[in-house]
Formats: structure tokens, C-alpha cells, sequence
């Protein structure tokens, strides 16, 4: 329909990078984008760490072994930050409570809509990346790595850069298994089953598991201790 919308049907997941680098211009250009994103009342409760150098490069990805980390020509760590709130209330002498599910919302969602925002920027400019939200299973180590301070939390990383690689565009969920008209409709294992279809097709040989059994692995074991123990550290929880 549009240039814009054309973008964004055409997004893929991009791991592997060459080794052109993204100039200082268009970091800033594809951080401004993100920041332009929509944020509940303006609060812009997130952080964005620009990680450019190897030797960070380096020490994030002994904690979070993804190869994209190494590849990548930039590294964006969206933070969850309640810490400026903080220091309003301390200017206005108020007490201050971030506690609560709420509050984590608030922060998730805003960096989630700057991320995308600012992943979308860097396609625009030819080039690609990956969210990484493995970072908050070593949320602790992760914090002291880029010294967060009380009320904030590692949330995601993007890594960025040249695409090394080309994938077709994942078929996403049938349009009738996610949108409704007017009310939630729910749905059988059929639609499970036509979508894990989709999916086998779309792999091939790939495919180790199906698109179900990777769901099922992630809901159904204990939730991960590491970013709960984090946030109540940093007095979210």
C-alpha cells in the first residue's frame, strides 16, 4: 500500500552481520526514531544503552551467548527506568513507591514500543537486527554490567548491522486466529494445529520441533528467577 507498510510486511529476524559499520549519524537517526514512540503520559520510562565497543561486546555475550551479540556493529539495551521518577519525587518531596505490576507495564511497554520504533528506523536504512530477550535470564549480572541503578531493570538488547543473510518472511498466525470483531473469540486446538502446519511447511528440514511444542516448553516450566530476584533488589517488586 505505502513504502512504510511495505517495510514492516517485510520484516525478518536478522542474526548474522557483515562488517560495515552504521554511521554515527544513523545511530542517532535510528535511536531519535525510537525515541518518538508513543509513552504512557510522556513519562518515557526506559533507557536506551548504546553498547559499541568489543570489549562490552564481549562481556555481554559471556553472559548471554548469542553469536549475534559478537556480530553485531551496534548493540541497543532497553532498560526499564523508574530511577528518574525517583528523582522527581525527590524534587517535589513526595514519596516515592515504583512497586507493582503496573509500574513494570508501564516501563516494558514504552521500551518495547521504542524498540520497535527504532528497529523499523534501522531497517528503513538497509540495515537489520534481532531482539534479545535472553538478557533478562542473567538480569543480575547484566545490571552490574552496565551499572543499573535502583528502579531500573535490563529489559531486551537489539543488536544491529549489514544482514549477512536474507530469510523469507515468517507466515505469521491466520489474520482469523488473532483478529475479532468486537469480542474475544476463542479458539480449538485446530487452530494450533493449522498454524504448526504452516509452520512445517515453511521450515522444512529445518524444523527440530514444532511451533506448539516450543510454546509448551516455555509456559510450562517455572518461571525464570533471575529478573523477579533482580526487581526486587532494585525495589520494583
Amino acid at each position: 500500500m505505502n513504502e512504510t507498510i511495505d517495510l514492516m510486511l517485510a520484516h525478518t529476524s536478522v542474526r548474522r552481520f557483515t562488517d560495515q559499520p552504521i554511521s554515527d549519524d544513523e545511530l542517532k537517526a535510528i535511536i531519535s526514531a525510537g525515541r518518538a514512540a508513543s509513552s504512557w503520559k510522556n513519562f518515557q520510562s526506559y533507557s536506551i544503552i548504546l553498547v559499541q565497543s568489543e570489549e562490552k561486546k564481549q562481556a555481554l555475550y559471556d553472559l548471554v551467548s548469542q553469536p549475534a551479540i559478537l556480530q553485531a556493529q551496534a548493540i541497543l539495551v532497553f532498560v526499564g527506568d523508574h530511577n528518574r521518577a525517583s528523582k522527581a519525587a525527590q524534587l517535589h518531596e513526595m514519596p516515592f513507591d515504583a512497586k507493582g505490576v503496573e509500574n513494570l507495564l508501564i516501563s516494558s511497554v514504552d521500551a518495547a514500543l521504542a524498540g520497535q520504533n527504532a528497529l523499523l528506523a534501522a531497517e528503513s536504512l538497509g540495515y537489520g537486527g534481532v531482539f534479545i530477550g535472553m538478557i533478562r535470564h542473567k538480569a543480575r549480572p547484566v545490571a552490574e554490567l552496565f551499572q543499573l541503578p535502583a528502579y531500573t531493570y535490563p529489559i531486551f538488547c537489539i543488536a544491529l548491522g549489514k544482514p549477512a543473510e536474507q530469510h523469507p518472511v515468517k507466515p505469521r498466525l491466520a489474520e482469523k486466529a488473532v483478529v475479532f470483531s468486537e469480542v474475544y473469540q476463542e479458539q480449538g486446538p485446530e487452530a494450533i494445529q493449522a498454524y504448526d502446519q504452516v509452520q512445517t511447511d515453511y521450515a522444512g528440514s529445518r524444523q527440530t520441533e514444532k511451533w506448539s511444542q516450543r510454546m509448551v516448553a516455555q509456559f510450562s516450566q517455572p518461571e525464570q528467577p533471575e529478573t523477579k530476584a533482580l526487581l526486587e533488589e532494585h525495589q520494583l517488586l
